[in-house]
């Protein structure tokens, strides 16, 4: 299960971070909510990419003694299954869809000048099928903002709110993807299984 690390800082600060001793664990175990601190479970890299940064990252892994489970600390800059950071995908569809620049145009707004026009495609499509239920989700935390229509409302209360702000919500709380979760996935980041029919009445 990934979880979401606390971090506000860059990311140069996170990777200090994580060489420090006291940094934060979990005080209990988000799946079984044994009470329980989690035990140190290694990393795992994955790549992100920001403005200012293309590289790994590791992302600190802890193991419950209850459950026999892992727990992911995903820092809060960073989208479960997506490479590009919130700033960089945040920049875009700002750009391209409130600012209604050219895809071209939303691609250099965002530092990414070479992005294929496919990934930015991809980017707003999945955020165009999210954004009635982010007005919705994110009502909590900011007043309604008049628009003419969800895509536009939608993208004003993030940029109000804050993107990285909005996403520790939505995925603590609610765990919702900020540009909604893949088909393959359930809300809780599980593969969706169907148990067979029975033959017997």
């Amino acid at each position: 299960m990934q979880s979401l690390h606390p971090h506000r800082g860059s990311i140069q600060e996170y990777l200090q971070e994580l060489s420090d001793p006291s940094r934060y664990r979990p005080d209990h175990c988000p799946l079984c909510h044994g009470r329980d601190p989690l035990r140190a479970h290694g990393f795992y890299c994955r790549t992100l990419i920001d403005v200012n940064y293309d590289g790994t990252i590791p992302v600190r892994r802890y193991l419950c003694l209850l459950c026999k489970r892992t727990v992911s600390l995903l820092p809060e800059f960073a989208l479960p299954y997506l490479r590009f950071s919130i700033q960089v995908i945040g920049l875009f569809l700002v750009s391209r869809l409130l600012d209604r620049r050219t895809l071209k145009e939303a691609a250099a707004a965002a530092s990414q000048p070479n992005m294929p026009y496919q990934r930015g495609q991809f980017w707003v499509r999945r955020f165009q099928r999210q954004t009635a239920t982010l007005c919705v989700a994110l009502v909590s935390l900011t007043t309604v903002v008049p628009a003419t229509d969800f895509l536009t409302r939608a993208l004003q209360m993030l940029e109000g709110i804050g993107w990285i702000v909005a996403h520790r919500f939505l995925f603590a709380e609610l765990r919702a993807h900020l540009l909604g979760w893949p088909r393959f996935l359930v809300p809780h980041g599980c593969r969706i299984n169907f148990l067979p029919a029975s033959s017997s009445a």
